[in-house]
């Protein structure tokens, strides 16, 4: 049902002429007529008596006019809502992102944003897996994983290249690796069901096997033990941005292939009718992005 048509189904109750609820919305008579015919086609009944010179609403009519009066009210509610408001941005913000970049830089995104809105709300879900985020209502993902093939919108917002990484007492104990054969000798830390490491030489990707004492679930477990000094991590730069600026971790450079880099998206549902605080969001998550060292 259109409600364009219920809306002037009620200019015709208000003004008690085809003609004059035509001119509300520059349309003919019979065009009018066309559309409250198409009306009490969708409906199957009869709202209005029309003869040459008078209107009358039938009983169905009497009954459906509170009803229609009702669905404007509705619409009109609805378009209030998602309307730009002079306050600021308002609604529920939804997002998830992976624990480490999520905890250190969406987090207080989203905590910005909700300052200096007051009327904005959040829900942010911290998560290294993958969120199905049609399916949960996710306003928009936060991924740095490789993106895979789907009808969802990606936004990419900074360049994050992996880091081959590693504390200065390791270094210490264990020497620098020079080349990547260098890597079979040192302790690796991966992740569960990775056991290969992604590099690149000369324009070609290299799956470079890895074995390693410790391995875990998280990105974030992995930053904790290679800052324990347990050994190499392979880690995005977002991760491990404050711990090389704060030299609790230093990068290892390979002299004969470097890792493969990555990138940081926003992954959105859809395009269509994105509520303004999702975008108010990416461009504050951008800025932040950008405005921070090696960006």
């Amino acid at each position: 049902m259109d409600v364009s048509d219920v809306a002037l189904f009620c200019s015709i109750v208000s003004t008690g002429s085809l003609s004059a609820a035509g001119r509300l919305v520059d349309a003919s008579p019979m065009a009018v007529s066309r559309r409250l015919a198409k009306l009490e086609g969708e409906l199957g009944v009869r709202l209005v008596h029309r003869t040459t010179r008078s209107l009358a609403l039938t009983s169905e009519g009497e009954t459906f006019l509170p009803l229609a009066r009702a669905m404007l009210d509705a619409r009109d509610t609805a378009l209030s809502a998602f309307a730009e408001r002079p306050e600021g941005l308002g609604g529920t913000l939804r997002v998830t992102a992976p624990n480490i970049i999520g905890r250190t830089l969406v987090v207080p995104a989203v905590a910005r944003l909700m300052a200096a809105h007051p009327l904005l709300q959040a829900d942010v879900t911290l998560s290294d897996g993958i969120v199905d985020i049609v399916a949960s209502g996710i306003d928009v993902a936060i991924r740095v994983a490789p993106l895979q093939v789907s009808e969802l919108i990606a936004v990419k917002l900074a360049d994050n290249p992996r880091t081959l990484c590693a504390s200065p007492a390791y270094l210490e104990a264990h020497g620098h690796p020079q080349m990547l054969s260098d890597l079979d000798t040192h302790a690796c830390l991966t992740l569960h069901g990775i056991g290969s490491w992604l590099f690149q030489r000369d324009g070609q990707q290299i799956a470079r096997p890895i074995n390693g004492r410790l391995s875990a679930s998280s990105a974030d477990a992995l930053r904790a033990a290679c800052l324990a000094g347990t050994g190499l991590a392979l880690l995005t730069y977002w991760d491990v941005v404050g711990d090389l600026a704060g030299g609790e971790l230093v990068e290892v450079p390979l002299q004969d292939a470097d890792p493969v880099s990555l990138a940081v998206w926003a992954v959105l549902p859809s395009r269509r009718h994105m509520p303004s605080r999702v975008g108010c969001f990416i461009e504050e998550l951008r800025s932040s992005l950008i405005s921070r060292p090696g960006a």
